[in-house]
């Protein structure tokens, strides 16, 4: 049985070329060893598996090639690149940092690097992981790192640069890698497929490139996962089967049943989701995740935004066309919101079935008046020909027949017409006109005027908070602050501050109405007042302090003009 090597290194780039994701700094490094102007130490840092350590080790390669290949390729026939190949180089000398990051351990690097190289031109120091060193290790390193021998050439690579010193980066040239984009990884991803004669769909490596998070060497061993499960074919069911990983097809359902406002169908999706072991709150932020997606699609400029496959984006493109921009912006702020209460939420289910019913209900405040308007349509009265047909033979009834058959037929843009045509009904017309809506709305302006207490209306102030339990703010303010009866019919609330009264006034005629309804009472005012600060005493500067310390003691002034001090 042969030795089986896994793909993160079996497809190690050997080439700056075959580096994916990152042209321009291998480009750099090339022009950099063309014309031979080379740093003495250079820092490379990014995300994990995105090619730090690869570069590296190219570049230590190529600048002690013999017979470099346009100026800046390994040739692979020197004595210099075979003993690389197979790994018995003494030019380059790699160290792990995350486990040799003592202060000895530098200083016996540093002994190395005194003795010259015996093949090629420069020794290579690479230390990995960096930012792992100690305090004592990255100052044993700072002298020889600015002054190396000439032959001497360090690369330090690490994934969190802001832990390295600001010394050590001022001494070295900083490369910054960037996150390999998810149309490179399917790229490669299909050419390490062909060549090992793998069937794989595009579906089923988009997902194992955002799985991967812009590291190829994340992405190399989720494929070989794929691989030992699947085998020599590897579809799109089993790949989100094998990774535990939510199928985009739930976010289409989604969108498309609160479309059509769907309730029931959303939540039994989303009690699948539950079922099939997936986290609600993970949930919420792949909805807005796919939300956004299908928004970037909409305009061509934002396209590229889009990171997938080419058939995930047709499917996000026919989606987009039946979103409206606004419901995508309404349906991203309650998912947003749904993120931020989901930590603190004692019934977390609950939480996201109430986002996904809102979502379900957006556009339906807006069709109801529509729904409204047939209803006034038999004001139209068509019913009155069977009353004109009797009434013939007196000739002013029977050219009011003709009006009255007319206008139905330009009912819809010819409303203004429609009290000419109630006048000849006479009372019949009247006995039709208590069924319009509006008599329905003259009863709520019966007024109530029952009188309370000082203690009632505490305790529905107080009741207030319990029905703003998610609006933690407005809710704050009602536990903090209490009306105070100014008269019979009028309260006052004191705001300590500006902001607060801002707040308090944008919610208080909600509030208002509600106190209203619980007490029975819809003479019930309530004013804000601003509270007056004393900032007399409040000193900030030297000055303010100093003064203020002078009125509660005057000798300091006395003490201040014989000693001749300055106030800082």
């Amino acid at each position: 049985m042969e030795n089986y090597i896994v793909s993160a290194r079996k497809y190690r780039p050997q080439t700056f070329e075959s580096v994916v994701g990152q042209q321009a700094l291998t480009q750099t490094l090339q022009n950099a060893i063309r014309s031979n102007h080379l740093a003495h130490a250079y820092l490379f840092c990014g995300p994990r598996g995105v090619g730090k350590t690869t570069c590296a080790r190219i570049f230590a390669k190529t600048i002690n090639c013999s017979n470099p290949q346009n100026g800046f390729d390994a040739c692979n026939e020197c004595e210099s690149c075979r003993a690389f190949n197979e790994q018995r180089s003494f030019n380059i000398h790699e160290l792990d940092a995350a486990s040799n990051n003592s202060v000895e351990d530098i200083r016996s690097l540093i002994d190395q690097v005194r003795v010259p190289p015996q093949i090629g031109k420069y020794s290579v120091y690479i230390i990995d992981e960096v930012h792992m060193l100690s305090q004592g290790a990255f100052n044993a390193l700072l002298k020889t790192l600015e002054e190396p021998p000439s032959y001497a050439i360090f690369i330090l690579a690490t994934t969190e640069k802001h832990k390295v010193l600001p010394t050590i980066l001022s001494r070295c040239q900083v490369y910054d890698f960037n996150r390999i984009t998810i149309p490179d990884t399917i790229a490669y991803l299909q050419k390490v497929a062909a060549k090992e004669g793998i069937k794989v769909s595009e579906e089923a490596l988009n997902v194992v490139a955002q799985k991967a998070d812009g590291g190829m060497r994340d992405a190399l061993s989720i494929f070989d996962q794929l691989v030992a499960f699947c085998g020599n074919e590897i579809t799109y069911e089993r790949t989100i089967e094998v990774l535990n990983v939510l199928s985009a097809d739930y976010y289409f359902q989604l969108v498309d049943n609160a479309l059509q406002h769907n309730v029931a169908q959303t939540l039994l999706i989303f009690n699948d989701i539950l079922n099939h072991g997936f986290d609600a709150g993970h949930f919420v932020t792949g909805f807005a995740q796919h939300l956004r997606d299908v928004l970037v699609s909409k305009d061509p400029q934002t396209l590229p935004l889009l990171e997938t496959s080419e058939s995930m984006r047709v499917r996000y493109g026919q989606q987009a066309q039946r979103c409206h921009p606004m419901w995508i912006f309404m349906a991203l702020d309650i998912l947003n919101t749904c993120d931020i209460n989901y930590r603190t939420a004692r019934n977390k289910r609950l939480t996201v079935e109430l986002a996904l019913v809102k979502l379900c209900q957006l556009g339906v405040a807006q069709q109801a008046p529509q729904a409204v308007t047939p209803v006034a349509q038999p004001a139209q009265v068509t019913p009155p020909k069977q009353t004109t047909s009797p009434a013939t033979p007196a000739q002013p009834q029977t050219q009011a027949a003709p009006s009255i058959s007319t206008p139905p037929k330009e009912a819809a843009p010819s409303i203004p017409k429609m009290p000419k045509i109630s006048i000849g009904l006479g009372p019949k017309k009247t006995e039709t006109a208590p069924a319009q809506p509006a008599a329905p709305v003259e009863q709520p302006k019966e007024e109530q005027n029952s009188p309370f207490t000082v203690d009632q209306l505490r305790d529905a102030w107080v009741g207030l908070a319990d029905t703003h339990k998610e609006e933690t703010r407005l809710r704050q303010l009602i536990e903090n602050y209490m009306p105070l009866m100014v008269d019979d019919l009028t309260a006052e609330i004191q705001m300590p501050n500006p902001w607060q009264m801002t707040e308090m006034r944008k919610a208080l005629p909600g509030l208002l109405r509600q106190l209203r309804a619980t007490l029975h009472n819809d003479h019930l005012e309530i004013r804000l007042v601003q509270a007056e600060y004393n900032q007399e005493q409040m000193a900030f500067t030297a000055e303010e302090k100093y003064k203020l310390m002078v009125e509660q003691n005057p000798v300091l002034s006395t003490l201040k003009e014989k000693l001749d001090l300055q106030i800082d």
